[in-house]
C-alpha cells in the first residue's frame, strides 16, 4: 500500500466555514449540475422521492416461532438481493446508548477547534479528525467534517488515536462498538444462511471473528446556505463488508439510488439501524447481494450527524466470490483483490459512484 504522508493542500474545516456566517459556498463544495440534490434552496425534498426502505424486526429472530422466524430471514434475503438497504429494530442495543453515542459526538464536535484539531488526521491511516476523502488536488470536496478510528482487530486499537474529550467519551464508545460487533456477527450468519451456505461461511472469509476489522466513522454536516449545490456525501457504495449506520433521527439526509435510478431518501425508524451491503460481500456473494449507491444532502437549518460503523475482512485475505456460489451457470464475477488493496482507492481516489467494483468485473 503507498503511504501518502499529507493532504495536496490545506485542510479547511467544513464547519468553520458554516459558523462564518457566510452567503455563498466556496466553488470547491459547488457539485457539477448532474450530481446535484434535487431540492430548492429551504430543502424541501420533491415528494416522490421520500419513501421508506424496509423495517426488519430482528426479535423474529429469536423467537419459537418457526413462521416468524422464517419470515424474518425471508425479508432480510429479499433486502440484501434487491435493495442493498434495510433498517432492523430489536436489534439488541440499548435505545439509551445509541442516544448516548450520539451526544457524545455531538458534543465532540462542538469543542473548540483548537482542542478537535489535536486529533487532526492525514491520508496515511486517515484515523483521527478529518475533512477530505481523497487526496486529488483541487477536487470537488464534500459540505462535511468526520472523525474515523478502528475498533478491532486489536493490532489496529489505538486509545490514542481515539477523542480524550468530552469525558468518559472513549467509555461509551467501547461499549457502543462492543454491541454492534455482536450485532455484524449476528448479521453475518443470517447472510450466510440466507444464501444456503454454512452459517460462519461469510465470516471465515472475512479472516475469522478475530481478524476481521470493525471501524467507525462519525460524519459532521454543518448547516448549508446552499444545499441545492452541495452534497455531504458524495454517490459511493461502500468498500467494506457490511455497515450499521446510526442516524440524525432529527432530519432525513441519507439518499439510496433506486433501481429507477432515482434518489431515495430513507426516513430513519425512531431508534433503528440502517444495515446496508459492501463491497466486499457484493465480491463474496458473486453479486448475489448488493452493494448500492448512496450519497448524503445537506440542510439550510440544522447540522446533522451520523455514526457508521463498518465492517470489514481482514486487510491481506483474498476476496473472491465463494466457490460454492460458483457453477457453470453463475461464473466468478469478479477477479480477487484484497481488502487492503481495495480501500486503497478511495482513499485516493475519493468516493466515485461504483466504478471501483466494476473494474473488478471479470471478462466473460
Amino acid at each position: 500500500m503507498s503511504m501518502i504522508q499529507d493532504w495536496p493542500e490545506p485542510i479547511v474545516r467544513v464547519q468553520s466555514l458554516s459558523e462564518s456566517n457566510l452567503r455563498a459556498i466556496p466553488n470547491r463544495y459547488v457539485k457539477p449540475l448532474s450530481q446535484r440534490p434535487n431540492i430548492t434552496s429551504h430543502n424541501k425534498l420533491n415528494p416522490h422521492t421520500a419513501t421508506a426502505i424496509p423495517i426488519i424486526d430482528l426479535g423474529g429472530l429469536y423467537t419459537d416461532d418457526i413462521t416468524r422466524q422464517a419470515k424474518t430471514l425471508d425479508e432480510i434475503s429479499k433486502a440484501c438481493r434487491k435493495r442493498g438497504f434495510f433498517q432492523v429494530v430489536n436489534h439488541g442495543m440499548n435505545p439509551h446508548l445509541m442516544d448516548q453515542a450520539k451526544a457524545t459526538w455531538r458534543e465532540f464536535f462542538h469543542l473548540p477547534m483548537e482542542l478537535k484539531n489535536m486529533h487532526a488526521n492525514s491520508p496515511k491511516t486517515y484515523e483521527g479528525y478529518g475533512s477530505r476523502l481523497g487526496v486529488e488536488k483541487g477536487a470537488i470536496l464534500d459540505w462535511s467534517d468526520y472523525y474515523f478510528l478502528h475498533y478491532q482487530p486489536s493490532s489496529l486499537k489505538d486509545y490514542t488515536k481515539w477523542p480524550s474529550l468530552p469525558l468518559h467519551c472513549r467509555d461509551i464508545l467501547e461499549d457502543y462498538c462492543k454491541e454492534l460487533v455482536k450485532l455484524c456477527e449476528e448479521l453475518m450468519k443470517i447472510l450466510s444462511r440466507n444464501l444456503g451456505l454454512r452459517e460462519d461461511r461469510l465470516q471465515n472469509a472475512f479472516g475469522g471473528k478475530e481478524e476481521s476489522g470493525g471501524c467507525l466513522r462519525v460524519n459532521y454536516y454543518p448547516k448549508c446556505p446552499q444545499p441545492e449545490l452541495a452534497l455531504g456525501l458524495s454517490p459511493h457504495s461502500d468498500p467494506g463488508g457490511l455497515t450499521i449506520l446510526l442516524p440524525d433521527e432529527q432530519a432525513a439526509s441519507l439518499q439510496v439510488r433506486g433501481s429507477d435510478d432515482a434518489w431515495i431518501t430513507v426516513e430513519p425508524a425512531p431508534h433503528a439501524f440502517i444495515v446496508n451491503i459492501g463491497d466486499q460481500i457484493q465480491m463474496l456473494s458473486n453479486s448475489t447481494y448488493k452493494s448500492v449507491e448512496h450519497r448524503v444532502i445537506v440542510n439550510p437549518a440544522n447540522e446533522r450527524l451520523s455514526l457508521a460503523f463498518f465492517y470489514n475482512p481482514k486487510g491481506d485475505v483474498p476476496i473472491e466470490p465463494l466457490k460454492e456460489l460458483v457453477t457453470v451457470d453463475s461464473p466468478p464475477l469478479y477477479s480477487s483483490t484484497t481488502y487492503n488493496r481495495y480501500r486503497q482507492f478511495i482513499r485516493t481516489q475519493g468516493p466515485r459512484s461504483k466504478c471501483h467494483i466494476e473494474e473488478l468485473k471479470s471478462p466473460q
